[in-house]
């Protein structure tokens, strides 16, 4: 019995490793043809992730049985797969059926989707009826033809401004669906907070205006503290800010800078702050903080709340330029490299230089004295020889 066991154990030995291997390699060719497609467990069941068609990806789960079979699969889409593969649920489900393993269907899908891509964009778009372009001039005169600032052609992208009591204007775009009013249009702002609209089939363009213009009144107070840090102080990032920004880095002096992140619903509160510079200039900056944070009243506003802890005077836009207090990188020797600017600055108070944290990152790579620590690399400065140490953000430069 043990010697006719013993020849036959290495055919078996021999067929399990065929089968293992063509497994790996079918799972290969799987992780090649659909990168976004993962397995969710070990036992390979469940795989979730992305099919990519015409640039576009469309998310899918797959629920396979305990055997791996296809024809018992389950494939669940969301609604934009849903939708645009409507019509063709019986060639994708006999797909299902015939297919011998998972990467035969998923290539097989792709296949109908991109065929259901391009038949969905050769249907004609049909106009809407000439009562929905009549009933929106209507509703545009009874608004006010001032407050219009663009409409396209076919009227589904309409723009539409207002002011609000600081006279600051703003503008809403609003995009009409076919259904409209009987659907909800979107509507797009440049706000620090979501900005959705209340909406019923009787509602209108006038509705949406007035709407936009209580959520610019609930706005003002943050517009006016972000408005009043622009013009009185040098802010370093973002260069040009948006109505939605929500945070600002203002220079300091002595290459030294803060970046606060403002409460949109509450301006006036103490900000999220962040000090940005040599140790030997920040560590004081963040002592006054905690020292003085009882100093701090919301009636005040908020940049005369942080004159009052820090005890600083912000440099002044209309007595320096920028150029008196921004230091290119010592080693690209740019300002902007990406959109960032230098936020890396040697702690030697003889030298002070600044860095962006890529330039560093690299040159201290490249010497052979430098070591790393988890995400912090100490090494040598460029400038003056002296220790310098960089600590990695989340995000590898």
């Amino acid at each position: 019995m043990c010697g006719l066991g013993g020849r036959k154990f290495p055919a078996l030995a021999r067929r399990a490793n065929h089968g293992r291997r063509a497994m790996a390699g079918t799972e290969a060719s799987l992780l090649r043809q659909c990168p976004l497609l993962l397995p969710q467990n070990r036992a390979k069941t469940v795989y979730e992730g992305f099919i990519s068609a015409q640039g576009r990806d469309f998310h899918l789960r797959i629920l396979l049985p305990k055997d791996l079979q296809l024809r018992n699969a389950r494939l669940l889409c969301s609604w934009q797969l849903r939708t645009i593969l409507n019509g063709y649920h019986q060639v994708v489900q006999q797909r299902m059926q015939h297919s011998p393993d998972l990467m035969s269907f998923m290539m097989e899908l792709k296949m109908v989707l991109e065929v259901a891509l391009k038949n969905k964009q050769e249907l004609p778009v049909l106009p809407p009826p000439p009562q929905y372009y009549s009933s929106l001039i209507e509703e545009i005169g009874a608004l006010g033809w001032d407050k219009l600032v663009y409409v396209d052609t076919g009227f589904s992208t309409i723009k539409l401004k207002a002011e609000d009591a600081s006279g600051r204007e703003h503008l809403i775009t609003v995009k009409l669906k076919a259904k409209y009013p009987a659907e909800s249009p979107d509507c797009i702002v440049d706000f620090p907070v979501s900005f959705s609209v209340s909406w019923t089939p009787q509602s209108s363009l006038i509705s949406i205006h007035s709407q936009f213009l209580a959520a610019l009144e609930s706005l003002k107070a943050f517009w006016d503290v972000m408005d009043e840090i622009d013009e009185k102080t040098w802010v370093l990032e973002p260069e040009r800010p948006t109505r939605g920004a929500t945070a600002r880095r203002i220079a300091l002096g002595n290459n030294a800078s803060i970046n606060i992140e403002v409460d949109p619903r509450h301006p006036t509160m103490l900000p999220e702050c962040c000090f940005l510079g040599a140790d030997h200039v920040i560590k004081p900056l963040g002592i006054k903080l905690s020292r003085n944070i009882h100093l701090w009243d919301p009636e005040n506003s908020l940049l005369q709340n942080l004159k009052d802890v820090l005890e600083i005077d912000f440099p002044a836009r209309a007595i320096l330029e920028k150029s008196d207090f921004s230091m290119d990188c010592g080693i690209c020797y740019a300002y902007q490299l990406d959109g960032a600017i230098p936020d890396h600055v040697c702690d030697n108070s003889q030298c002070g230089q600044s860095f962006h944290q890529i330039c560093l990152y690299e040159w201290l790579r490249g010497l052979l004295t430098s070591r790393q620590s988890f995400n912090i690399i100490f090494g040598e400065c460029p400038y003056c020889s002296k220790p310098i140490t960089l600590k990695m953000s989340g995000r590898k430069p």
